[in-house]
């Protein structure tokens, strides 16, 4: 059974926009640790165009740089990458597809490949939303940085329906960084204020 998994950087208030001033700061050997988890037996990267073009723009370099960081960007670029785009010229690293038509029936279509038993997305918020939608998403792994971005784009848009999630693992980092793996699930109960009236804390 193929697991779709979505990874984030995330601001206390919700900010998924990564900005280099409040996450690098938190970023040490135990994030790296968590981002390697992500990313172990990972068969297909699935990512939107802005996402793509910030890797593509990067990693190659490194890569090809030979410093510390040689060795991860030479593992994302030998992984098969997906990329949602509706543009059309050559997406310029190896092991690149582009995706084509409908989101979750391309996604169900990639899940019933054969050999494909993780697909995870980074970042990509558009894709995470869609996703979510249509019931696809089987992991939300975030990293919580105590910090309030307080601009940025947001992971949660306002719209219907609400999602409830089920916390699967939860770590705190020494930085303060919270990481927190959700699935989606369902709300525990349909409780109203009458049906919880009795818990609520009386006098000492």
């Amino acid at each position: 059974m193929t697991t779709v998994v979505s990874t984030l950087f995330v601001s206390l208030d919700g900010v998924a926009e990564i900005d280099p001033a409040w996450h690098f700061p938190y970023f040490d050997d135990h994030m790296a640790a968590a981002v390697d988890d992500d990313y172990r037996g990972t068969d297909v990267l699935l990512v939107g165009r802005v996402t793509y073009d910030s890797f593509a723009g990067a990693w190659p370099e490194r890569e090809e740089a030979g410093e510390e960081d040689a060795a991860f960007a030479k593992r994302l670029g030998d992984m098969r990458k997906v990329v949602v785009t509706r543009q059309a010229h050559d997406l310029g690293w190896r092991n690149v597809e582009r995706l084509d038509g409908d989101l979750p029936a391309a996604v169900e279509a990639l899940k019933a490949q054969d050999g494909v038993e993780k697909v995870l997305v980074p970042g990509s918020l558009s894709i995470v939303r869609q996703l979510l939608a249509a019931g696809l998403l089987d992991e939300l792994r975030l990293l919580v940085h105590p910090v309030a971005a307080r601009h940025g784009e947001r992971l949660f848009d306002e719209g219907e329906p609400i999602y409830p999630l089920t916390l699967l693992r939860s770590e705190a980092l020494p930085t303060g960084v919270v990481r927190l793996i959700y699935a989606p699930s369902e709300l525990p109960n349909h409780a109203g204020y009458d049906d919880v009236k009795g818990q609520v804390p009386g006098a000492d």
